[in-house]
């Protein structure tokens, strides 16, 4: 195992040496799971890059995608490129220097992953109101927002009210199944409710596709969310259910 670390103890990437193109850390596997509801995305817009786990299987297995990653510290790029197999630049791949806050612009992406972290703490900066509203614009329709946040963040609660907000309330969470970190998916253009039957189904397709426990994250949405026996609620009815 590989394991990246900036500015603390805080693992901030992991690569096993055999297989450098997998998903290793849990929390990564389960931010997939936007393709539960936005399956075929076609540009993304990565800010923070890591160890570049996602950016790589995104290249590695996604093939109709074109990623674009802004990461904020050249020291990271550096790394990323020569200890952790990130591939060079290409058609579907590229990794640019600079602040990925300050790159959001309107229709600019239909997959916009946010995983910037200072140690374990995010950057303020990235979890503003005016941040997520951005992030709202800066999505095509159909298009979904993947967020990484740590589950004791004391700030949590805010910043899902935040998402909330920008998004009409189309904002979806579950726990990681062994990570501590909770996964946000703010959606635009989605129904208002989904079908258990017909999540179920995609889940098995894509566990079949990916090798990832989609079932898994079906099960851990009814948590955190509002639900019925027969759907998921994307956004919550006005009757409160």
């Amino acid at each position: 195992m590989r394991h990246l670390h900036v500015g603390g103890e805080a693992i901030q990437s992991a690569m096993r040496l055999e297989d450098p193109f997998a998903l290793e850390l849990d929390y990564t596997r389960c931010m997939m799971a936007f393709l539960l509801f936005h399956p075929q995305p076609r540009r993304a817009l990565m800010i923070g890059l890591g160890g570049g786990s996602l950016a790589k299987f995104f290249h590695r297995r996604l093939n109709g995608l074109r990623t674009h990653v802004l990461e904020y510290d050249e020291r990271v790029i550096a790394t990323a490129r020569a200890l952790f197999h990130v591939p060079a630049d290409d058609a579907r791949l590229s990794i640019e220097h600079g602040d990925g806050v300050q790159a959001l612009s309107p229709e600019c992406c239909d997959l916009l992953v946010v995983d910037g972290f200072e140690d374990e703490s995010t950057p303020a900066a990235m979890v503003s109101q005016a941040f997520f509203d951005a992030a709202w614009w800066a999505l095509e329709e159909p298009g979904a927002l993947v967020v990484n946040f740590m589950d004791d963040d004391p700030n949590l609660d805010r910043n899902l009210q935040r998402i909330e907000r920008a998004f009409g309330g189309a904002v979806l969470a579950f726990q990681s199944l062994r990570d501590p970190n909770v996964v946000v998916l703010g959606l635009k253009g989605a129904p208002a409710a989904i079908e258990w039957n017909v999540l179920r189904a995609r889940a098995a397709a894509l566990e079949k596709r990916y090798g990832l426990p989609f079932p898994r994250y079906v099960e851990r949405l009814r948590k955190m969310n509002r639900w019925t026996s027969d759907e998921l609620l994307v956004v919550p009815r006005p009757d409160g259910a």
